[in-house]
């Protein structure tokens, strides 16, 4: 990867940093105009059980602390957030936002009222959702793409896949990445430290290539697990970032300073490079 020059200092903060705190609070601070991309998976206000064994996962695996908004004060809340997203956002940026359907009317409608310029309404289909018995599995996400200025954004259209790359049927592959339904697997760490909730690392390499280029920086208001700004570091890409909860700050943090990608339980660690390599090819 090419070395990239950038400033250090995004305001008051450093780039390839990230913080313990209130994002609201914090992105204040951040000079208007500054970010290139923003990914983020904020709270659902579903009431969601962190602690939960979903999808057959270990309870004592799974780090403690999720912070979770009241559904009467959804709305307020993502608007204040999303007001400071689209100050600091650039007229070339743009934003990808993930919301579950509950809620979903909020996040729309915030967006509207911002003045957001919606460019796409993605679905994330995944291999399975929750067991139900009354009722249909929710196995999906809803993405937001959105943007300042839709004439100025970047969006790179053959960054996955160059344009006569064709299948084995003779279909346009960078057609087919290109749809607005995409089906990525999440990804489950057996036996490891973890997260409730975390992008799969597909995911977020997609977003990345096709809005973003290399040097450019990534804003992820709710960090978690640290995933946006790991993988953004594996592709050549700056970052900054702020997670509220202590627990998930510090294991987001130990995962980008020691290089790791998993946290092995008292095991052999690798570093981020080599993991990482079989996550991005």
């Amino acid at each position: 990867m090419k070395a990239i020059s950038v400033e250090k200092n995004i305001g008051q903060y450093e780039i390839d940093t990230i913080y313990n705190g209130d994002c609201i609070e914090g992105m204040k601070v951040l000079p208007s105009s500054s970010i290139d991309l923003v990914i983020t998976d904020p709270p659902f206000a579903i009431d969601f059980k962190a602690k939960r064994n979903n999808y057959n996962r270990t309870d004592s695996n799974v780090l403690e602390g999720y912070n979770e908004i009241s559904q009467s004060e959804y709305f307020d809340f993502t608007k204040k957030w999303m007001e400071q997203v689209h100050r600091i956002l650039k007229e070339s940026g743009s934003m990808y936002v993930f919301s579950g359907w509950n809620n979903l009317k909020d996040i729309l409608v915030s967006l509207d009222e911002i003045g957001f310029i919606t460019v796409n309404h993605l679905i994330w289909k995944y291999q399975f959702g929750v067991f139900t018995k009354r009722r249909f599995v929710s196995s999906h996400y809803h993405c937001l793409y959105v943007c300042k200025n839709d004439t100025k954004r970047k969006f790179f259209p053959y960054s996955r896949y160059s344009k006569d790359k064709s299948d084995r049927n003779g279909g346009k592959l960078h057609y087919q990445d290109k749809e607005d339904v995409w089906v990525i697997k999440r990804e489950y760490w057996h036996g490891e430290k973890k997260t409730p909730t975390k992008l799969p690392t597909e995911l977020v390499k997609k977003i990345l290539s096709y809005s973003s280029e290399e040097g450019d920086i990534v804003l992820d208001p709710f960090l978690g697990s640290g995933q946006v700004a790991v993988v953004s570091k594996a592709m050549n890409r700056h970052y900054i970032g702020f997670e509220i909860v202590k627990n998930y700050y510090g294991f987001a943090n130990e995962r980008l300073e020691e290089n790791n990608y998993i946290l092995k339980q008292e095991r052999h660690r690798t570093s981020l490079n080599k993991p990482l390599s079989s996550y991005l090819s």
